[in-house]
């Protein structure tokens, strides 16, 4: 039998709905604290078919119930790369009154980490901390973000985020940086380990946003 014999036939409509069966019965008898927190880690692993999500996501501080609240109430987010802003779905966002807000590429942050030398990310989180509004921080990319969150959390440089998603992939103080922020009395999100990415931290966001929307029709 080819490989071609062995696709099955499923309905563009009815695709999702079925990947989320099967990684449900593969998940088996793997228990969550409660349906919202399921419905994360098993967004998570249909973006990246990975199931060690189901073990390394953490939940700090009640994180999944304040990111939905936090939304509901028109938090933005700040990403720290294009690629997760763009991953983000911004008109079930915007129905809440939030935007995305990436600074990455604004020319005084270019200017400033180049003067400075640190990496654009963490000057970007600089300037995403002066602005007054509740914030979320999806961080897929960069420890160096998450770095300066700490610092800037533990020095009393900023007001503390409504939510920081930590899952930036790679080897150098990625794994370090996760941890940092686990330390802090923040809700949090991280993907404990190497593993990570932009498409990740969109997931998260859109799967608070999903649950949030539909917690706003029922």
């Amino acid at each position: 039998m080819s490989a071609l014999d062995k696709l099955q036939f499923v309905k563009p409509e009815d695709i999702e709905a079925r990947s989320f069966e099967i990684i449900g019965s593969e998940l088996g008898a793997h228990t969550f604290p409660d349906t919202h927190h399921e419905l994360v880690v098993k967004r998570v692993i249909h973006t990246s078919a990975d199931f060690d999500y189901a073990d390394t996501l953490a939940f700090a501080h009640d994180a999944v119930a304040r990111g939905i609240e936090a939304l509901s109430n028109g938090a933005s987010i700040v990403t720290d790369t294009k690629m997760a802003a763009a991953g983000i779905n911004k008109r079930v966002l915007g129905s809440f009154g939030g935007e995305v807000l990436n600074f990455i590429s604004d020319e005084d942050v270019a200017a400033e980490a180049k003067e400075r030398g640190l990496t654009r990310a963490a000057v970007s989180m600089e300037k995403a901390a002066k602005l007054e509004k509740p914030l979320i921080f999806a961080i897929g990319n960069a420890p160096t973000a998450l770095v300066q969150l700490y610092q800037m959390i533990t020095e009393g440089q900023m007001v503390e985020p409504a939510l920081i998603i930590g899952v930036p992939v790679g080897f150098v103080n990625v794994v370090e940086s996760k941890e940092l922020i686990l330390e802090l009395p923040v809700p949090s999100i991280v993907a404990r380990g190497r593993k990570g990415g932009s498409n990740v931290a969109a997931c998260i966001c859109n799967a608070l946003l999903y649950i949030a929307s539909n917690d706003r029709r029922e």
